[in-house]
C-alpha cells in the first residue's frame, strides 16, 4: 500500500492474530497456585501452558475466554477480568499475535474436578517458578502480572475474589490472604484492617481445630 494513498478498506492494513490467555489462580495447600493446561497442538506438544485460544470472526473476547476455560480446562460459570494486552511483534515464532491476558481467581473447590485430568494441574507461583519462567508464548510474564494484580486486591479488602467458604474464622482469613500475599501478616493489623469491612454472624466456630471463634461473612 503507497504511503501517499489512503487505505479503502480495512483489508488494507496489516492484521495480527488475536489470542486470549487466563491466569487462573487459586490458593490449595497454603500456596497460591496456577492452573495449567498440557498443550495438545502441535504448537510445543504437551508442554505446560495457560489455558488460552485465538479469537474466532464475530467473536467476543470474553466468550473465547470462556470457550477456552471450558474446551481445555473444564472450566465453566467464570467471569475472568481482562488483565493487560500483550504486544511484543515477536512474542509468538509462529506470526505476529496479540494476546489479551485475563485474570480470574477461582476457589480450590471449583477446581477439584478439573485437577482430575492429567492434562491440568496446578503450579505454585513460587516453588515451580523455573517451571513458570519455562512457559511458552510470554506466559511467565502474565502470571507474574496476574499474581501481582491479586496481592493488590487482597492488600484492602478481606477476600474480595471468594475464594475462601463462608462462614469463616479471622484466623481462617488471614490463611487465606497470607497465601495470597507469600507472607505473613501481622495479626493485630489485620484484624484492624478487615474487620471493620467484615459482617459477624452472630456464631461460634465449633472448635474442632482450636477455641471457638467468631464467624465472619464478608461485607456487602
Amino acid at each position: 500500500m503507497s504511503e501517499s494513498r489512503p487505505p479503502s478498506s480495512l483489508l488494507d492494513f496489516p492484521r495480527p492474530s488475536v489470542a486470549v490467555d487466563t491466569a487462573a489462580l487459586t490458593v490449595d495447600d497454603g500456596a497460591l497456585k496456577v492452573l495449567l493446561v498440557r498443550r495438545r497442538e502441535k504448537h510445543h506438544p504437551g508442554e505446560w501452558a495457560l489455558p488460552g485460544t485465538f479469537l474466532r470472526e464475530r467473536e467476543t473476547l470474553a466468550a473465547a475466554v470462556l470457550r477456552s476455560l471450558r474446551d481445555k480446562a473444564g472450566i465453566e460459570g467464570r467471569v475472568p477480568q481482562q488483565l493487560h494486552v500483550f504486544d511484543d511483534p515477536g512474542r509468538d515464532d509462529r506470526g505476529w499475535t496479540l494476546s489479551v491476558a485475563h485474570l480470574d481467581a477461582v476457589p480450590f473447590r471449583e477446581l477439584e474436578k478439573p485437577l482430575e485430568s492429567d492434562d491440568v494441574r496446578l503450579a505454585s507461583v513460587t516453588p515451580d517458578a523455573e517451571l513458570i519462567a519455562g512457559l511458552p508464548y510470554g506466559h511467565a510474564e502474565m502470571v507474574l502480572l496476574a499474581v501481582d494484580r491479586l496481592r493488590q486486591d487482597y492488600a484492602r479488602v478481606p477476600d474480595p475474589a471468594g475464594l475462601l467458604e463462608q462462614p469463616f474464622t479471622l484466623k481462617e482469613l488471614r490463611d487465606l490472604h497470607e497465601a495470597v500475599a507469600g507472607r505473613s501478616l501481622m495479626r493485630d493489623t489485620f484484624r484492624r484492617q478487615m474487620e471493620p469491612q467484615l459482617m459477624g454472624t452472630g456464631e461460634m466456630s465449633d472448635g474442632t481445630r482450636g477455641r471457638p471463634s467468631r464467624l465472619w461473612r464478608r461485607g456487602r
